[in-house]
């Protein structure tokens, strides 16, 4: 695919999981046998039926009201894209994909997330999504021995600006 044509289909895809919220419109820019996994916590699926369950269940209905993505960087390739951002949110609902059993906090957490998304056929064929997950618990307070050499939301202030901290 063209880079302009993977950017305008990954685009239409996050479209769909954050903003229209809608899982057959998601579904429809990806494969048949795609799939999505969330390194962290082991989340996602494998195939459209799983998929459709995923998104359906644990991911779109669970995303946060508040929920935001900040672009930092994007590398387009002939078959892959990797998009550097910020995920923020409060934790005022269950996270199944994210926080998998932890009860909403109603902190609020800012990290630093990249997705790295193959292309087949004019679609999408696979996400791997990486974050810092013991930032994301110390932000929700599950991490809180000062010991231990884990940062919260500065971690995404160091990328917004190299020069923090």
């Amino acid at each position: 695919m063209p880079e302009p044509d993977l950017v305008r289909l990954w685009e239409e895809h996050t479209a769909h999981e954050f903003s229209t919220r809608d899982t057959e419109a998601t579904l429809a820019t990806m494969v048949e046998d795609a799939y999505v996994n969330h390194i962290p916590t082991l989340t996602g699926g494998y195939g459209k039926s799983a998929l459709r369950d995923f998104y359906s269940r644990h991911f779109i209905p669970s995303m946060p009201p508040d929920t935001t993505l900040t672009p930092i960087s994007r590398t387009v390739g002939e078959n892959q894209l990797v998009d550097e951002m910020i995920f923020a949110f409060t934790h005022t609902q269950e996270m199944p994909w994210m926080l998998p059993g932890i009860a909403p906090t109603g902190r609020r957490v800012e990290v630093p997330l990249v997705a790295i998304v193959r292309f087949r056929d004019g679609k999408l064929a696979h996400e791997h999504i990486y974050w810092d997950q013991a930032s994301v618990l110390k932000q929700i307070g599950l991490l809180t021995d000062p010991s231990l050499p884990v940062f919260g939301a500065e971690t995404a202030l160091k990328v917004l600006d190299p020069q923090s901290r």
